[in-house]
């Protein structure tokens, strides 16, 4: 059961940190405590969509994160990747050499005893995005981080570099059903430095900047699209993000990324082709799932605890 929901049986409201909550007073019990007034209507409490907070919700997302991934939520590991491609987890797998692989109905994932960590190629795009790091919550990670691709927008940036992201833009259409527009998309700080601190150990360097995120594929030749990119100065450009970020702030699921520079889609010749994308899978995408997995498995033992807001 979910972190302030064990109270639902006795008729009382979970402490979500918008719903005022009577205190006990000095000397009085603790099972004393209770709500101040009668629990408004669901519909007008304002919270009901958060996982966490609703426990019909919760139950109905463990069934969805079993099926799609093939894995019970209590299967996982408490520190989870997630990627776009099936070569990662092909990678993971052989790293770990000890994975068992699970299949659901419309993703794949692989988990590793030895390194303490599970993988999740959830496929692409901002809607099963938000569907995945939702339902995440029902199986309580403790870090969770995106190894994604991203096309470089600032003309620095080569492929194969690393991108660490601060924030992301939300130019997509699924953070809007949990976050209201005016509340950026943040990674968890803690869990991208200790990334950036495990790339540096590699010899390796990183770029840090605004990613902007976008559910419109094939824009490489929309001039007013290229525009606002140009007037925003993000760094890099992507599809899952923004949406990774804000749904697991919503889901209370801490959440990082690192992302790979596969294509640099303003520069004249500049769009990613089948035969370049390859060439980015021959040369880097190696380097890119040691780092992830080597973050996850030690971000426990080495890594700051992260802590979460109660709202």
């Amino acid at each position: 059961m979910p972190a302030g929901c064990a109270r639902y049986d006795a008729g009382m409201v979970p402490d979500d940190g918008l719903t005022p909550i009577r205190r006990a007073a000095d000397g009085e019990p603790a099972d004393a405590v209770g709500p101040a007034a009668p629990a408004a209507p669901a519909a007008a409490r304002g919270t009901t969509n958060h996982i966490y907070a609703n426990p019909e919700k919760w139950r109905i997302g463990r069934e969805f994160l079993a099926r799609y991934t093939g894995t019970e939520p209590e299967a996982f590991h408490k520190q989870i990747v997630l990627t776009n491609f099936h070569h990662y987890l092909e990678r993971f797998e052989a790293i770990a050499g000890d994975a068992r692989r699970t299949e659901g109905s419309a993703m794949t994932a692989s988990h590793s005893d030895r390194l303490g960590v599970s993988i999740i190629d959830f496929s692409i795009g901002s809607p099963v995005a938000a569907l995945i790091i939702e339902v995440l919550a029902t199986a309580d990670p403790k870090a969770t981080l995106f190894l994604g691709i991203c096309g470089g927008l600032h003309r620095s940036l080569e492929i194969g570099d690393f991108v660490l992201p601060t924030a992301a833009i939300r130019d997509e259409g699924s953070s809007k059903h949990f976050m209201p527009p005016q509340v950026p998309a943040l990674p968890t700080f803690k869990i991208q430095k200790f990334v950036s601190q495990i790339v540096v150990e590699r010899g390796l360097d990183y770029r840090t900047g605004v990613v902007h995120t976008t559910d419109y594929r094939f824009w490489e030749f929309d001039e007013r699209f290229k525009a606002q990119l140009y007037e925003e100065r993000a760094l890099a450009i992507d599809m899952e993000s923004a949406t990774l970020f804000s749904v697991g702030f919503a889901s209370k699921v801490p959440i990082g990324a690192l992302l790979l520079v596969s294509d640099l889609p303003l520069r004249e010749g500049g769009v990613k082709t089948r035969e370049s994308a390859r060439a980015v899978f021959r040369r880097f995408t190696d380097t890119h799932i040691e780092i992830g997995i080597e973050a996850m498995s030690q971000i426990d033992a080495r890594g700051e605890h992260i802590r979460h807001y109660r709202w």
